[in-house]
């Protein structure tokens, strides 16, 4: 008897999520580039019982809460974030539900305020459940407006823009 395999779920690299029973349809950027997922979240401490307090998101959010969740199920891992800097982050198990798919995944719980998507769904999360279409749902990227401000800077005089500029930080956003 041999057994099935699922077929994969094409899915873009935007995608709405649902983690457990608490957020519903948030949009997550799909990265196949970054090995590891991450979700916002705030107020993050373990406590003298070794049990971690979290909240999702953070105040702001249209998907915050303020309820605060438990784990004693979790671990740390050394992650190297988007400048290339190394921190230590906690990570746990979420019920995630992408495309109508129910996974379980390991998520890192970071601070993502400031990013675009404050869900970033890595390569471990959909690999052997998902293809990637590039193309799929692509026109709710966001435009990149900084971008655009630096190439207007560059135009209106290159050696100024050197001068001025720090041209290592690049102000890209994942």
């Amino acid at each position: 008897m041999s057994l099935a395999k699922k077929p994969k779920t094409v899915i873009g690299i935007v995608e709405k999520v649902s983690i457990d029973t608490h957020a519903v349809d948030v949009p997550a950027k799909i990265d196949t580039g970054a090995d590891s997922s991450s979700i916002w979240a705030t107020d993050i401490r373990v406590d003298e019982n070794d049990t971690l307090h979290f909240c999702l998101f953070g105040p702001g959010s249209p998907y915050y809460t303020g309820k605060p969740l438990q784990r004693t199920d979790f671990s740390v891992s050394r992650v190297k974030n988007s400048t290339g800097q190394s921190e230590i982050r906690y990570r746990t198990h979420f019920t995630i539900r992408i495309s109508g798919r129910k996974i379980k995944a390991m998520v890192n719980l970071s601070d993502r305020s400031n990013n675009t998507y404050k869900i970033l769904i890595g390569r471990r999360t959909i690999s052997k459940k998902f293809l990637v279409d590039v193309s799929k749902n692509s026109s709710h990227l966001p435009r990149p407006r900084k971008s655009r401000h630096l190439r207007q800077a560059l135009l209106k005089g290159p050696y100024k823009f050197h001068a001025t500029n720090d041209t290592n930080q690049t102000g890209v956003e994942e």
